[in-house]
């Protein structure tokens, strides 16, 4: 009885060792970012950022919950800039951003916008700078499981170690309307490894690459039109 308190105690410090370690690796998320500007920028009081979401035709899409995210970002903060979204502008530019028609490439997105309809709407609503983000968040080198069960007395239990590492890469390419150039390219590139380790309850610690990559981005857009 004493030996299974021992190892039982045992366990459980190395399960707390273990977890303490964990919180400390998944707390650090790797974030690095590029610039290339090709032309110089500048926004007035009145004109507006729209942040778009790059169509593929292979269905590669970046999320639009990361759009939103740098939509909110960009508009906050006492650097912020005004903002219409992704579905705001789909909806003001009704059909030609529509998903099945949209412009995929730089050239494309050249083409459309000498349309005189989109140029007359572009001027009116006040936007400037188009921003267009491309990317996406993905899981990588996935090892291990956890495995659960009911044990003795109808008591859920879940046992193991499952790690994986996340990779969330975004790039934004900047169109000015008003000259009709592309103006620069921007990314930013979060890496981080997450963990869920499980004695008897799962408990998940979780690298948020995705929102590290969102503020960042964000950041770089507003520092980069502001120029």
């Amino acid at each position: 009885m004493k030996r299974d308190n021992f190892w039982t105690l045992s366990s459980l410090m190395f399960s707390i060792v273990t977890l303490t370690g964990l919180i400390a690796i998944q707390g650090c998320v790797q974030t690095t970012q590029e610039e290339f500007r090709e032309a110089n920028t500048g926004i007035g009081g009145d004109q507006i950022v729209a942040i778009l979401r790059r169509t593929s035709l292979t269905g590669e899409n970046s999320e639009q919950a990361f759009i939103d995210c740098i939509a909110k970002k960009t508009s906050k903060g006492r650097d912020g800039i005004d903002v219409i979204s992704n579905q705001e502008f789909i909806d003001a530019f009704y059909p030609w951003f529509e998903p099945r028609i949209a412009p995929t490439d730089i050239e494309d997105l050249k083409e459309i916008a000498r349309n005189n309809k989109i140029k007359d709407r572009l001027d009116s609503l006040g936007i400037r700078y188009l921003v267009w983000i491309d990317g996406s968040t993905t899981r990588k080198n996935q090892n291990g499981s956890v495995q659960c069960a009911v044990v003795t007395g109808s008591i859920p239990a879940c046992f193991g170690f499952l790690s994986w590492r996340a990779e969330s890469v975004y790039e934004a390419v900047v169109w000015d309307v008003e000259r009709n150039i592309s103006v620069g390219k921007l990314s930013a590139e979060s890496k981080g490894m997450s963990f869920v380790p499980a004695v008897v309850i799962p408990i998940p610690f979780i690298a948020r690459t995705q929102s590290n990559a969102c503020a960042s981005l964000a950041d770089q857009i507003k520092e980069f039109i502001e120029d």
